[in-house]
């Protein structure tokens, strides 16, 4: 099994920054793509950024320029840097991950966190 947790959420005024972490833990023997997603009340859930095992990355266009995102492959772990945050931004985060679980499998598994809150107030 595998375990994705989020951290890093909070309250931020408008402007302000926050830098979320994203840990996956268990079974694990490489994971291809990591990516953030977002979703607001009444809204649904949307890609924020991505990124493969080899660093390509991908944004939205509403957060390309003030987000970025990064992964340290050594620890499983994907970021997100967000600067210069609007209202607009705040939902819950979540991040997933591609888990290949054993060497010689060849099919991956995709695993959620819970997600964690982001509020910018104006």
């Amino acid at each position: 099994q595998v375990q994705v947790v989020e951290s890093g959420g909070g309250l931020v005024q408008a402007g302000g920054s926050l830098r979320l972490s994203c840990a996956a833990s268990g079974t694990i023997f490489s994971i291809r793509s990591m990516g953030w997603y977002r979703q607001a009340p009444g809204k649904q859930r949307e890609l924020v950024a991505g990124i493969t095992s080899g660093g390509n990355t991908d944004y939205a266009d509403a957060v390309r320029g003030r987000f970025t995102i990064s992964r340290d492959n050594a620890k499983n772990t994907v970021y997100l840097q967000m600067d210069s945050l609007k209202p607009e931004d705040t939902a819950v985060y979540s991040c997933n991950a591609e888990v290949v679980p054993r060497y010689g499998v060849y099919t991956a598994d995709i695993y959620w966190g819970q997600g964690t809150q982001v509020t910018v107030s104006s």
